[in-house]
């Protein structure tokens, strides 16, 4: 009998008992408040009362400063946490732990300041008590996350000037005249504090005006300084995102049960693995945003693909993540369907029929005249099979980057490889050489493992390449492959091809195909259609399956972060 899968729809955090969501809503709000809370009594002189208190515990000045330095980063941080939390991580949780505990002492410290303590104290409550729903894994560094990060620092710091200039009015002058700042004067104040070499003229009057004029640089420092950190971890502290052992363990299952050539693209550096509970199976992912972007369907034996489908979804879950498939072949979409997923077309693959493919006919015509004409001019092609040696690789590598240039943009990632010699070797490649025996031309092509089937992956040429030179060389492959006993040649997947073209299409895939048929000139989608429309191929559809509709923005940038690496600016390049 049928296993009963419950909708994801139940399984994630929109879906949560109300109760927890609440609970999480409140100590997301309650932290973002204890930010702002510590922001503004970071600033605010202590009570007389109080102060004459601690002054009598023998507490010097500098130590209570201290105290408020220490409140204003940590309001810093809890801004920061505040959305982590919300996403259930568990290292936000054990930060916003540690930072509750210093912030009361820290409170107390600075100005015995009771009120500041009890709500840290029912923050602090609230996060024990939810402590089992906070399971989430930690997000990749990235450029994105940095960028956000910079933006609250600079906003953080311009507030606390801004609230203290404020508040401390009358203790201060500039050049030489009393002023009383308004909200206006108090935010050029602090802007001039940065850009003024004598602080626009600024006079602290008092202990504690002075102490407050040089904590803003101080904060300033420090927020920008973590800003910069985050900007630079992506760069700095790369990280592979699966283990030796797990890429192995990876390996032998796609050698064991990979169907199609994204079992091969799955092995690409860039993936992480979860592996079913059998450890039978294996989905290879990216982690973007809030979504955990599959590679094609769970590769591992057909009776357990179910059940993997639900584990990882449950893994997800558990990490605060969309479970998203990219590329899902149209018969698994009944396992998708049984579990809620939702679905929307993104493409079709153009497969050449190699058992019956010939150069006759009047449709090949111009495909028999570009090779008749580049084989009278001394072109050749030339195929390589795997192991690659490093000599091929290094002349075939300014045909690569001059390509790349040719596009303006850099190598994309998660569906498609890239040139890297690892890789590569791995490959079959075929060369086109002009009449001088240099490269001008090549692709590479992965084998499709259970299936009788190749697939070309990278396709790359030089700007000077005659019309016609991608046609001699893929005449080539066919031929090749077709003397080798394969039954098809697959060109990979098309984006946008034959989307919302039927009269059950979706909404969304009407929009999809608006994309394909009026901004060919950013993303040239029609001409590569219509490239690979002339070798007369079959085209079968794949499909973006994901959880709901509310998901489908975070999942469209994630896949966008995952395809360019994290370079979103190559998507506003024209050609790439």
């Amino acid at each position: 009998m049928k296993p009963q899968a419950p909708l994801l729809g139940q399984r994630t955090i929109g879906k949560l008992k109300w109760r927890t969501q609440l609970g999480l809503w409140s100590v997301a709000l309650l932290t973002t408040a204890m930010g702002v809370v510590n922001l503004l009594s970071a600033v605010t002189p202590s009570l007389p009362g109080r102060r004459n208190v601690l002054e009598s515990l023998l507490l010097p000045f500098y130590i209570r400063a201290s105290g408020r330095i220490f409140a204003a980063l940590a309001g810093f941080a809890f801004l920061m946490l505040a959305v982590n939390l919300l996403r259930r991580k568990r290292v936000a949780w054990w930060l916003a732990i540690a930072l509750l505990i210093l912030s009361i002492i820290s409170h107390l410290i600075k100005g015995l300041d009771y009120e500041e303590c009890i709500l840290a104290s029912i923050v602090l409550i609230q996060l024990f008590l939810l402590r089992p729903v906070f399971t989430a894994q930690s997000d990749r560094p990235s450029l994105a996350q940095g960028i956000r990060v910079l933006l609250v620092a600079i906003l953080f710091t311009l507030a606390y000037g801004t609230a203290g200039f404020y508040v401390l009015d009358g203790h201060f002058k500039v050049d030489g005249q009393p002023i009383d700042f308004g909200l206006l004067s108090a935010i050029e104040q602090t802007l001039a504090m940065f850009f003024a070499e004598d602080n626009a003229g600024l006079e602290p009057q008092g202990q504690f005006a002075t102490f407050f004029a040089n904590s803003i640089y101080v904060i300033g420092a420090s927020t920008l300084l973590v800003a910069l950190w985050m900007l630079l971890r992506p760069v700095l502290v790369r990280g592979d995102p699966a283990t030796l052992t797990d890429r192995q363990k990876a390996r032998q299952l796609s050698d064991r049960y990979g169907q199609t050539a994204l079992a091969r693209l799955a092995l690409l550096n860039d993936k992480s693995y979860y592996f079913s509970p059998t450890g039978q199976s294996v989905v290879a992912y990216v982690a973007k945003g809030r979504s955990a972007i599959a590679l094609g369907d769970p590769i591992g034996p057909e009776a357990e693909r179910l059940e993997t489908i639900m584990a990882f979804s449950e893994f997800c879950d558990r990490n605060d993540w969309f479970p998203v498939f990219y590329e899902v072949l149209p018969d698994s979409l009944p396992l998708y369907d049984s579990l809620g997923f939702q679905r929307i077309q993104i493409g079709e693959e153009a497969i050449v029929n190699l058992a019956n493919f010939s150069l006759k006919g009047k449709a090949n015509q111009n495909l028999r005249t570009a090779i008749n004409r580049l084989t009278k001019t001394g072109h050749t092609v030339q195929i390589y099979e795997p192991p690659l040696s490093q000599e091929l690789l290094q002349q075939l590598k300014p045909v690569s980057d001059e390509w790349l240039q040719a596009k303006q943009g850099a190598e994309k990632r998660f569906s498609i490889g890239w040139f890297h010699a690892e890789y590569l070797q791995d490959c079959y490649v075929g060369v086109v050489y002009d009449s001088h025996g240099k490269p001008i031309a090549f692709a590479n092509v992965m084998n499709g493992y259970q299936r009788q089937e190749v697939t070309v992956d990278l396709m790359r040429h030089r700007d000077t390449a005659e019309k016609g030179t991608m046609d001699f060389l893929f005449v080539s492959l066919f031929q090749h492959f077709q003397h080798l006993g394969y039954d098809s040649f697959n060109f990979s997947l098309s984006p946008l091809a034959g989307v919302g073209k039927t009269p059950d299409a979706q909404q969304v895939e009407k929009g999809l195909n608006y994309f394909f048929e009026h901004l060919n000139q950013f993303y040239n989608f029609k001409g590569l259609h219509q490239f690979k429309e002339k070798f007369q191929p079959r085209w079968e559809p794949r499909y973006l399956v994901y959880p709901r509709l509310v998901a489908l923005p975070d999942v469209v940038v994630g896949l966008i972060r995952a395809d360019s690496g994290d370079r979103l600016l190559d998507y506003l390049t024209p050609g790439s």
